[in-house]
């Protein structure tokens, strides 16, 4: 699995590839057919990258430095963006969509209009890419086979109607690099590092829509730095990253003209803390104002 988020020194851009590590089945005497069930929520995430390709939301970014650990107290102050969203996605030879890309128009930094130093300005290093992967593009039925899958039991409370299935991301092997940000972002960084992710994903058991996903890194994970990178930007030797967590929740949104519903992102929140440095950081995006395109360009709520 690839995920992506953005800090730094003050701020950095994360690339992660992430590796497999062992997680335990889940105990039930009724589970259900695991590849069908996972056969259907593939069938639904396609249709949803085909559907949702007329629509256009609104994305509310905070992220805030963290200086504790523990606490998670924060570390300086939080950086809000505003933008408009849209996702893309390129149908294969066979008519399947392939991996989805979310696009983005950078609107407001902080309340204000972006300004031209933003682009290459340390403090933008945690702004979202104009461009990075869709969060549900493992659940394809072409990229499933990558990722080993089990039953994990049923929701509770509001959650009661939902099938919970623990995945294991592929794995990697080597060491963990630090790379400049291909962004241009002063001070600001992407890397890539072997570690040990699982998850867990919510689906609806009537629709098979996807609810919810949440995903971990179960260990520390080191990044090499280059000798040269030490000397110019006075960096340690080894960076350890001690945690890293994600939650994606979705919710219902409904259309007029023609009437529709469909479950749509609703928020991401991730945490991610760094021993050394780089800064830990909280980051939670909001999904509102969801409206579609129509034949004309005629936009409806």
């Amino acid at each position: 699995m690839q995920t992506s988020a953005s800090w730094g020194r003050n701020a950095a851009a994360v690339g992660l590839v992430l590796a497999a590590s062992v997680f335990g089945a889940a105990a039930q005497t009724t589970a259900p057919d695991v590849p069908d069930v996972l056969a259907r929520v593939g069938a639904r995430v396609a249709e949803y990258y085909k559907r949702v390709q007329n629509i256009v939301c609104y994305e509310k970014s905070v992220v805030q430095p963290v200086s504790n650990m523990t606490s998670f107290s924060p570390g300086g102050f939080a950086r809000t963006t505003e933008s408009e969203l849209r996702i893309e996605s390129e149908a294969k030879d066979d008519g399947a969509p392939s991996e989805a890309t979310v696009v983005r128009r950078l609107l407001k930094v902080n309340g204000r209009v972006p300004r031209e130093r933003d682009k290459t300005d340390a403090a933008g290093c945690t702004d979202p890419n104009p461009l990075s992967p869709e969060p549900l593009a493992f659940l394809l039925p072409s990229n499933q086979a990558d990722y080993r899958f089990a039953f994990a039991g049923y929701g509770k409370g509001k959650d009661a109607n939902a099938l919970i299935f623990e995945f294991l991301s592929p794995g990697t092997r080597g060491d963990g690099k630090l790379i400049e940000d291909p962004n241009g972002h002063r001070d600001c960084w992407s890397w890539e590092l072997p570690a040990a992710m699982k998850g867990r994903v919510w689906v609806d058991a009537t629709t098979f829509d996807v609810l919810r996903v949440e995903e971990h890194m179960t260990g520390p994970g080191t990044l090499r730095v280059t000798l040269e990178q030490q000397r110019k930007h006075s960096l340690p030797e080894w960076i350890t990253i001690e945690r890293y967590d994600k939650t994606i929740r979705l919710k219902m949104a409904s259309f007029k003209d023609p009437d529709e519903t469909m479950l749509l992102p609703e928020s991401i929140e991730s945490l991610i803390l760094v021993r050394n440095g780089l800064q830990s950081i909280r980051k939670e995006q909001r999904f509102t104002e969801y409206r579609r395109f129509l034949t004309g360009g005629r936009i409806v709520k």
